[in-house]
């Protein structure tokens, strides 16, 4: 099998390069791409040429165009990178017979309601970003190819920046931090991410279980706000040994932090579909924040 992974150097495709590897050849671009091979989305005559010089049986798409705010002035960018880019991915898919595996987002939907979203909720993005993704989702289904869109929430990673590291710096910098609470949802680690690709891969290629594939939502089991996820990052550290300055950590509603881009309240995701459909357990979100910390203060102390 040969897997053409796009978006290697994100968060997502950095652990895909891990998870991908034992179900055959991954071939792995970045946007710099490399030895004649185009990963930058926003270059489809590149995109369709790499494709037909790997001839991948199945195609995973990790990048994106991500900066939720900056989007909002790049308008054009940003439908070319996630829509457009799609429609040129999906289309040679198609010809090929091939399998598309994709990721998309809360950030479709309108973030109304205290429900989880199921996939055939309607949705109402309400960001550039948003109906961005909700345009390459509606791209690929068009194209009528094989394909996994599997739409995820709140992805962080060991690898970069992320919310908890971030938190733990300004712990330990400050006695009072001010954290967003009316915005709800389950921190969805990049490892888990790829490690529930790599199953759904080799599932729907066998044909082991005749799934037909689609949309799924993918992520972490339960959910949280933003102030109690940083509440409960700085209370694991304290319990892994860190001494931090921070005494009073403040809730305070998304509205008292405005910012370019209008975040969803409600970006709850039912995977209910996900797990019966492929007999899976998704982890509490809990589980795989508790180690994220323990490797950031890990990398600390080396």
């Amino acid at each position: 099998m040969k897997i053409l992974l796009l978006g290697k150097s994100g968060q997502v495709g950095w652990e895909l390069q891990r998870a991908l590897a034992p179900l055959g050849e991954v071939v792995a671009l970045d946007q710099e791409g490399g030895e004649g091979l185009v990963g930058d989305l926003a270059d489809e005559a590149g995109l369709r040429a790499t494709v037909a010089a790997v001839s991948p049986d199945v195609i995973v798409n990790a990048a994106a165009y991500t900066a939720v705010d900056r989007a909002e002035s790049e308008p054009e960018l940003v439908h070319r990178v996630n829509a457009a880019a799609l429609d040129v991915l999906a289309g040679e898919a198609a010809a090929r017979g091939i399998w598309l595996v994709h990721y998309s987002t809360d950030y479709v939907f309108d973030g109304s309601g205290e429900r989880p979203w199921r996939e055939d909720d309607l949705t109402g993005p309400l960001s550039v970003y948003g109906k961005s993704k909700l345009a390459g989702e509606e791209a690929i289904r068009a194209s009528n190819c094989r394909h996994l869109i599997l739409r995820t929430s709140w992805v962080y990673g060991a690898r970069g920046g992320n919310f908890a590291r971030t938190m733990l710096r300004l712990a330990a910098e400050r006695e009072c931090l001010k954290v967003v609470s009316d915005q709800i949802g389950a921190p969805t680690g990049a490892d888990l991410l790829a490690d529930v690709t790599a199953h759904l891969v080799r599932s729907v290629l066998t044909g082991s279980e005749n799934h037909s594939g689609g949309l799924y939502h993918l992520a972490a089991a339960g959910e949280t706000n933003w102030h109690a996820y940083a509440s409960f990052v700085i209370e694991e550290a304290r319990r892994q040994g860190a001494a931090l300055k921070v005494k009073e950590i403040v809730p305070i509603l998304s509205a008292d932090w405005p910012s370019p881009a209008v975040r969803p309240l409600n970006s709850r995701l039912d995977t209910a579909r996900l797990r019966t459909d492929f007999r899976l357990h998704l982890p509490d979100w809990k589980f795989g924040v508790a180690r994220l910390v323990q490797q950031i203060l890990s990398s600390a102390l080396s």
